[in-house]
Formats: structure tokens, C-alpha cells, sequence
């Protein structure tokens, strides 16, 4: 897993730069939290809007309703609600790209 120079762990995890969700690999809490890329091991502070479980997404940028979400740098759901940077996203605001595209 990917640390920091002094040792740090993350609290969370996007699979490279340019996602626009990342993953928790703890239970967030509302407030800052620090994380990284896999691919490129960018450290980033985030401020959490709501509770994260783990394993649960969050925004990394601003998302409106229809926007794309990208995880391994690939689309793999759009949003069917808004959410501001920092937000948790899960089944109440996206739906996912492969059922999306199985009724189209």
C-alpha cells in the first residue's frame, strides 16, 4: 500500500490522478483526511462532507447530474443526482455504467 515519506498511511485510495471518486479504506468522518493515487502515489488532503464506510466512494471534484464517473480511470457510472467535492456517492446519486449500458 502506498505510504508517505514519513510513514503515513492513507485513509483513502483514488486508482490514479484524474479520478473523479476515491475509495475509503477506513470509516470516514466528516472533516480532513489525507490519501493517494495508486498509479502515481499523489498524496492529497480532502475535507469529507458526510460519513464514508469503507470500502465506499466519495468525490474527489464537483459532479452534476448526468456527469461521468471515472474509477481506474475509466467511466464506470454517471450521476444521477449533484454532489459537491466531498460527498459521499453511492446508489442514492449514481447509477452504474455497466447497467446503464445493459438497457441501452
Amino acid at each position: 500500500m502506498t505510504s508517505s515519506k514519513n510513514g503515513e498511511k492513507p485513509q483513502f485510495l483514488l486508482h490514479q490522478d484524474g479520478d473523479s471518486v476515491a475509495v475509503a479504506v477506513d470509516d470516514l468522518m466528516p472533516g480532513e483526511v489525507r490519501g493517494a493515487s495508486i498509479k502515481e502515489g499523489t498524496w492529497y488532503t480532502m475535507v469529507i462532507n458526510h460519513e464514508v464506510p469503507l470500502g465506499h466512494k466519495f468525490a474527489m471534484v464537483d459532479l452534476a447530474e448526468g456527469d461521468t464517473l471515472v474509477k481506474y480511470g475509466i467511466p464506470v457510472g454517471f450521476m444521477t443526482g449533484n454532489a459537491k467535492k466531498g460527498d459521499y456517492i453511492h446508489t442514492h446519486n449514481v447509477r452504474s455504467a455497466r447497467w446503464q449500458n445493459s438497457r441501452a
